[in-house]
């Protein structure tokens, strides 16, 4: 069978992580990039492909008469028509929980720097400013302790109950609000969103983006919030609606937010978090540690290999 890996540069950057798992299990041809207009002619008479971000549309199935595998480098799968995947008789797998421990590690990375300004005290001390201090220990910018502070995780899957794990252990109190109350355990309290957006002082996301999910943070939402809450963001920037945040940070209505996804990647120059300082953003690298990455690719190697095998695992379509 023939495969076509549309967009390897999202998983493996200069070859760090090898894609041989994948490559070897059929005659494969690989690309670096394309772009959405091209996907149908790339993929051209192959029977699998196997992307990451690149959409492949009803139109794709339309001109690509072999194709009968859509393999995902990715948990989500917005990027693909399922409805005309099924129409075609084609199957869609993607890879869960892969990233489950990289995710979570991340979203405590962006909440620590803030609580204990780890990047502000770094410039300062870059820039001389401990030298020309007179005392021992420079502190110029309160630092906070998480002992006590409330967590509100949106979202209580894989990635949500790994996130409470890490703040029971930070002696946080955990507050949750998800389809599934249910799975809260421990130290997590199963509550109503507007609760958890009133009483948190950290606000996490961990939900797929979906129509229920979709801006649900917004300027309602935010109204309820602490002048002193925090944002988090690591799992799709569509359940945030920018604008809304933008304009709460600017008007000091909420302290500080931290993402990893914006709704329009790569970043905009028309993105409205541009100029603002109480917001840090990394380019949507939560998931990409070389060890989670390395996961990603032995996870899409199996879903091939099932699908060749003829017994697909992770279907995500009928």
């Amino acid at each position: 069978m023939k495969l076509v890996i549309l967009d390897s540069q999202t998983v493996s950057k200069d070859g760090d992580v090898s894609l041989e798992p994948v490559t070897s299990l059929c005659d494969t041809t690989v690309y670096g990039a394309v772009s959405d207009d091209k996907v149908s002619k790339a993929i051209g008479d192959a029977d699998c492909v196997i992307c990451n971000k690149c959409l492949i549309t009803r139109e794709v199935f339309e001109t690509c008469h072999n194709l009968k595998y859509v393999g995902l480098f990715a948990t989500g799968y917005n990027n693909v028509d399922l409805d005309a995947a099924t129409d075609f008789g084609a199957v869609v797998a993607n890879v869960p929980s892969y990233s489950t421990d990289a995710v979570a590690q991340h979203t405590f990375a962006l909440i620590l720097d803030y609580f204990n300004k780890i990047s502000d005290y770094s410039a300062s001390t870059r820039s001389g400013d401990w030298i020309n201090y007179k005392f021992f220990s420079y502190f110029y910018d309160p630092i906070y302790e998480l002992s006590g502070k409330t967590i509100g995780i949106i979202g209580f899957g894989d990635i949500g109950q790994k996130v409470a794990q890490i703040a029971e252990a930070f002696g946080m109190n955990i507050l949750t609000y998800t389809r599934t109350p249910d799975k809260a355990k421990g130290k997590a309290k199963s509550v109503s969103f507007e609760e958890l957006m009133k009483e948190s002082d950290i606000i996490t996301l961990h939900c797929p983006l979906n129509d229920s999910t979709r801006e649900i943070i917004n300027k309602r939402s935010l109204a309820l919030c602490k002048p002193t809450a925090m944002i988090v963001n690591t799992s799709r920037g569509g359940v945030i609606n920018e604008n809304d945040l933008a304009d709460a940070l600017k008007a000091g209505s909420i302290a500080y937010a931290s993402l990893d996804v914006l709704t329009y990647e790569p970043m905009r120059e028309d993105c409205p978090f541009i100029g603002l300082k109480n917001i840090t953003i990394t380019p949507h690298i939560a998931w990409a540690p070389i060890e989670t990455r390395k996961r990603l690719i032995k996870s899409v190697a199996s879903n091939l290999k099932a699908f060749l095998e003829g017994n697909p695992i992770n279907k995500v379509n009928n």
